[in-house]
């Protein structure tokens, strides 16, 4: 992956017309009545960026405490479904806008715009008790298509109880993501999935599931909302992946930052901000946010790779989980 440095997002006449817009709350023809730094929105997200998206919306918030962003977290299909009906201006995923849906947004007036915001990767945890927190790409694949069906089959060493792989939602970024990046296409995706009803079920279900391991995103890791911190929760393992053919502790690498930036971890994904806002208010203005140096040192921070930023890799040893 490519990293640019930082640059100034706003350039003097976008800084111009922020200012201007913000004089007077003219209501436009759909009601709306938001500018740049002022009023309220709603905005979709997969449930998946949840941590991060929050973290940017109370800095935006305090910087310019006369807007209101109130998030809808739902699936990835749902929040697409909203942007297209121009039910919200705003939404992030992690796929890129299809040509289908692009036609679909123009029919509405506005032309969207794609952000890219920064890299977070696919994690995969497992209960305390399983022996398998090392795993490789092949094993894993052979696990989420269903292909392997029983913990031994992983392990000799392990018991004989079924897999159960639980990921958020049938209809979410993380689970889209795995279907067509990882295992080439939903029709190889296994039919014997868990869904629960958002990440923090996921993660419980882990955790009182000696038998299960769950799929979700990396920012969930480092969600500062949750005051236990799931990398170190007992009852809760991340699972380590080796790229090779045997997976050892000195192979096997989960989802750090320094390991998404060098390719070790291979399972990484780009969280977008797609627009379509007729207007260039709030909207617009809160993805460019995020965009620019404040919003990308936040991500960076938030343990995610930012889209722009020099980032300085200190080697330090991981604790694998064994």
């Amino acid at each position: 992956m490519r990293r640019a440095s930082y640059y100034i997002v706003f350039s003097t006449i976008a800084i111009a017309a922020l200012v201007l817009s913000a004089c007077g709350k003219r209501k436009a023809a759909d009601g709306r009545t938001d500018t740049p730094i002022s009023g309220t929105i709603k905005f979709a997200a997969d449930e998946s960026f949840a941590p991060i998206i929050e973290e940017e919306l109370q800095t935006y918030q305090y910087r310019f405490p006369q807007t209101h962003l109130l998030p809808i977290y739902t699936d990835d299909n749902e929040g697409m479904k909203l942007l297209i009906d121009q039910k919200v201006n705003l939404f992030f995923t992690s796929h890129k806008l299809l040509p289908s849906e692009e036609a679909l947004i123009q029919t509405k007036g506005p032309i969207p715009s794609v952000f890219p915001i920064g890299y977070d990767g696919i994690a995969f945890i497992v209960n305390k008790e399983n022996r398998d927190s090392l795993l490789t790409v092949t094993q894993l694949k052979q696990i989420l298509s269903g292909k392997v069906s029983k913990w031994n089959e992983v392990s000799k060493e392990n018991n004989a109880k079924d897999i159960a792989v639980v990921f958020d939602s049938k209809a979410s970024a993380t689970l889209h993501f795995v279907a067509d990046s990882i295992l080439g296409g939903q029709k190889n995706m296994s039919k014997k999935i868990v869904a629960a009803k958002n990440t923090s079920a996921v993660i419980e279900y882990v955790h009182n599931t000696p038998n299960a391991i769950g799929v979700l995103g990396s920012n969930w890791l480092y969600d500062k909302r949750d005051t236990t911190n799931t990398t170190f929760k007992k009852g809760i393992r991340v699972v380590a992946v080796s790229q090779t053919t045997e997976a050892v502790p000195s192979n096997s690498w989960q989802p750090y930052q320094a390991y998404l930036l060098n390719g070790r971890y291979p399972f990484v994904r780009t969280i977008y901000a797609i627009v379509a806002d007729p207007h260039k208010a709030l909207p617009w203005a809160f993805a460019n946010f995020i965009t620019g140096p404040v919003g990308q040192m936040i991500v960076l921070k938030a343990g995610l790779l930012p889209y722009r930023g020099n980032i300085n890799i200190r080697e330090v040893k991981v604790d694998s989980g064994k």
